[in-house]
Order: C-alpha cells, then sequence, then structure tokens
C-alpha cells in the first residue's frame, strides 16, 4: 500500500491511498468468506462454499462491494498511521479506482488539527492575588470565630441587618395556610434573605409590635400572601477579645498566638489562590494570543463531552439534565450556548499548548508514559499492563502521550510568565509556595473551629 499527502486550505489534506491488486484480494477472500456464512448454497455447510462457486452464484462485484465497504477504513487507518497524520472529522472518501477489478485507489479528504500561532509566548504576564494579609483580614476572621460564642440579647432599637427577630409568620394562598412558612417565635436573621426576600424588605426598621401585610413570589413562582408580627429585636453580642477567651474558643493561650496562626493560615489560603490563579491566568494569557477560529469539530466534540460530564455527575446525585435545568432556572439552548462558548476557549488552550510544546522541544518520553500509565492504573484500581492493553485496543494511546505533553507545557508556561500582583508589582515566586497548612486541592487545615475562609474552587480550560 502506497500513500500521498496533499496540503488543502482550511487545515484540510487529502489523503491519495493506493492499495495492490495482492493485498486488496486478502480483503475480497475475507468478503467471500463472510457472504459464505450468510448464503446458503445447496450441496455446501454454511461458511463452507469455496470461493469460485461463490463467484459463480452471485458473481464477483457483491464480495468486492463488500470487499470496498469493509476493508476501506482499515486502509485509510493505516495509511493516517503512516503519514502520522492528527486528523479531527470524518473524511470524505472517493473512490478513483478499483471499482470493478484490479488495484484500488481512493482519496480521503480530512481536517486535521492546525498549528496555531502564539506570538508573543516568552512575554506572557499574568496578575494574581496580593499575598499580604492585613490586620482588617485578621480581624474579620476573629470576628468570624466570635460569632460562633456569640450571645443573642434583647435589645429596644428598630432592627438592622444582622439581628435576629422573634416573629409570627403566616403564610397563604388562596385562603390556605402553607405550612412550610407558617411558624409561630420564629427566630430569623434579617439580611439572611432565607425565605423570601421582601420579609427582610419589610423587616428593616422594624420594632416589637409592628405587624406587616404583603405579596410575594414564591421560588415556584406563584405569588403568596404573608403576615408576619414582630416579638422580640435580638442583637448578637459577640464576646471580647481575651486571652480567656482565645483558650476556649481554640487550642491556644493567648491572643496573640491565635492570631499568628490566623495570619499563617490566611497567608496559606492567599497562597493557593494566587497558584490557581496563576496557572488559569497563563493558560488564558496564552489562548488570547491564537487569533485562529477554533476548529468546529473540537469545539462540538468538547461541548459534548462538557454535557456528558455534567449529565454522569448528576446521575451521581440521583439527578438528570432536566431536573437541573428546571432547578437552575436556565434552557436547553441556554446551557448548550454556555458550554460552546467554555468550549471554544478550552480549545484555543490546547491548540496553544500544542504549539508551545512544538516551540519548546517538549516531548513526552517513554518514562513519563509509563509513570502516567501507573498513576491511572492505580486510581482506577488496574493493572499497569491491563490499562495498556485496553489504552491500545481503543487507539488512545496517543491521546494519552498529547495530555502528558500539554501537562509539561503547562508547567513550562507557569514557570516563565512574569507575575505581578493587582498593583502591577512583581511578586516573588518562592511566595507562591504553599505551606504545610494548606493541602494540594486548597483546603485549610484550620483548627477546630475554624476562623479561615476556604478559597474558591477554579476550573481550568484545558
Amino acid at each position: 500500500m502506497k500513500s500521498v499527502v496533499e496540503p488543502l486550505e482550511g487545515n484540510k489534506v487529502k489523503l491519495t491511498v493506493e492499495v495492490d491488486e495482492q493485498e486488496f484480494d486478502r480483503a475480497l477472500d475475507a468478503a467471500f468468506r463472510k457472504i459464505a456464512r450468510e448464503v446458503r448454497i445447496p450441496g455446501f455447510r454454511p461458511g463452507k462454499a469455496p470461493r469460485r462457486v461463490l463467484e459463480a452464484r452471485i458473481g464477483k462485484d457483491v464480495a468486492r462491494e463488500e470487499a470496498l465497504r469493509e476493508s476501506l477504513p482499515g486502509f485509510y487507518a493505516l495509511a493516517l498511521r503512516e503519514a502520522d497524520l492528527d486528523v479531527i472529522a470524518p473524511p470524505e472518501i472517493d473512490i478513483t479506482s478499483g471499482h470493478d477489478s484490479g488495484p484500488v485507489a481512493f482519496d480521503a479528504v480530512v481536517q486535521v488539527r492546525p498549528n496555531v500561532a502564539i506570538p508573543g509566548y516568552e512575554g506572557l504576564q499574568v496578575t494574581v492575588p496580593s499575598l499580604e494579609v492585613s490586620e482588617e483580614d485578621v480581624d474579620h476572621q476573629l470576628d468570624r470565630l466570635r460569632s460562633q460564642f456569640g450571645e443573642l440579647v434583647i435589645v429596644n432599637r428598630p432592627a438592622r441587618d444582622g439581628d435576629h427577630l422573634s416573629i409570627d409568620i403566616k403564610a397563604y394562598r388562596h385562603e390556605q395556610t402553607i405550612e412550610g412558612l407558617t411558624a409561630d417565635d420564629y427566630l430569623y436573621e434579617l439580611g439572611s434573605e432565607s425565605l423570601v426576600p421582601q420579609l427582610d424588605e419589610e423587616l428593616r426598621g422594624a420594632k416589637v409590635g409592628d405587624i406587616f401585610r404583603f405579596n410575594a413570589p414564591l421560588p415556584e413562582g406563584e405569588e403568596a400572601s404573608f403576615q408576619v408580627l414582630v416579638k422580640e429585636v435580638k442583637e448578637k453580642k459577640l464576646p471580647d477579645v481575651t486571652d480567656d477567651w482565645a483558650s476556649e474558643a481554640s487550642e491556644f493561650e493567648t491572643v496573640g498566638e491565635l492570631r499568628a496562626d490566623t495570619r499563617e493560615r490566611l497567608l496559606a489560603v492567599k497562597r493557593v489562590q494566587a497558584q490557581l490563579a496563576l496557572r488559569e491566568g497563563a493558560l488564558t494569557a496564552l489562548a488570547e494570543l491564537v487569533a485562529e477560529d477554533a476548529p468546529a469539530p473540537l469545539v462540538d466534540a468538547e461541548v459534548e463531552r462538557r454535557i456528558q460530564d455534567l449529565s454522569q455527575r448528576l446521575k451521581a446525585q440521583g439527578a438528570d439534565l432536566t431536573q437541573y435545568l428546571e432547578a437552575t432556572g436556565q434552557t436547553g439552548d441556554h446551557l448548550v450556548s454556555e458550554a460552546r462558548a467554555a468550549a471554544v476557549d478550552a480549545v484555543k488552550a490546547d491548540l496553544a499548548l500544542r504549539s508551545l510544546a512544538d516551540a519548546q522541544g517538549i516531548e513526552c518520553s517513554d518514562a513519563d508514559l509509563e509513570a502516567e500509565i501507573e498513576r491511572l492504573s492505580q486510581r482506577m484500581g488496574q493493572k499497569p499492563a491491563q490499562l495498556r492493553r485496553a489504552l491500545e485496543q481503543a487507539d488512545q494511546m496517543g491521546a494519552v502521550r498529547s495530555d502528558i505533553r500539554n501537562s509539561k507545557a503547562v508547567k513550562w508556561l507557569v514557570d516563565h510568565v512574569d507575575v505581578v500582583d493587582e498593583e502591577g508589582r512583581p511578586v516573588d515566586r518562592t511566595q507562591l509556595v504553599p505551606s504545610p497548612a494548606a493541602s494540594a486541592d486548597g483546603d485549610v487545615a484550620a483548627t477546630t473551629p475554624s476562623p479561615v475562609d476556604e478559597p474558591e474552587t477554579v476550573e481550568s480550560n484545558a
């Protein structure tokens, strides 16, 4: 078999394949064997009729059509491997000779993964959150801890956010009481908006004895009528920040020790957040260098992958996409539109990383591949050899190598971008290394109870 590659416009190539007659004759034999199992020939058991008998009975054309249909995908796949083409869409195949007899030749026009330009990738700058921990930051965290030890005290003044009000509340629709929204002596935190937002609006500035009536929509969309009686207004009095309180609220004996520990934990969180922002920002900046449009086949595949991933995660929680759309108030079209926008960014980031790997000579070695298979096999509970066979049979080894290469490209990128804070000041990279107080995924190993907020999760585009 011989093949020739001719570049075309639009990231397409024409792959011209020629299969000699002897090679194709083996495909004809296979076609005749298949037909022999399906066609009954008097005097022969199923599958035992010789080829010459079948040719006389059904003709050569039927077997040749079967051989062409069955063998061309294999010849095409072999030609792809020999030409080392990275195709991203199904081919358009045109048989140019060999329909009736002789050698077979065909053209396959197919779209390949483009090589994109990333001008200026060596001078990228990424902004990360400041690593400074202010006294106000520490005070805020200590106030959160103090709040857990606060005491509610009745006050004689209008209600304001943060107060806890004892109320009688009644909700009804068409004179029928709504049980879940009706209660006496209900303790409600003003500003929490945990029932309906209009309740908080009515209660701000309220005094003991005030009665309110209003209508408000419920989460499911229907409107309900409410009647509320304010019975008590309570303010949360926080304990004084003393050494006695510190020893009661934490593992530390003094306020100074507690503040120092809180500062270290806040710094650990900020380091993790900065690391996440650095990786995310570097990938975004690199992808923004790609001027070419993301190829539609890659975007479509990424959209499908994202929707399937969401569906699987919902299924694991006992839900489905329909319930998710109802709960979030989205339409299917809006969900797909959001997935497509994210997919475009992800595809551009992937293409940019491949170009970066090419530019820097980054490769996936056999040792890298073995280590990745070992890691994956442990995570999946399989033997490495078993996983390798499965990947080879599914023709996924190339994808694994590409993922490893991209991961190494991400590391190179993160190591080489300029890092600044929100004020534009250079950031010392050694300060981004998390302390032992923060885990790899950004969780904080805080004392109990913890006075430190955990960082938000950042999802990468690649």
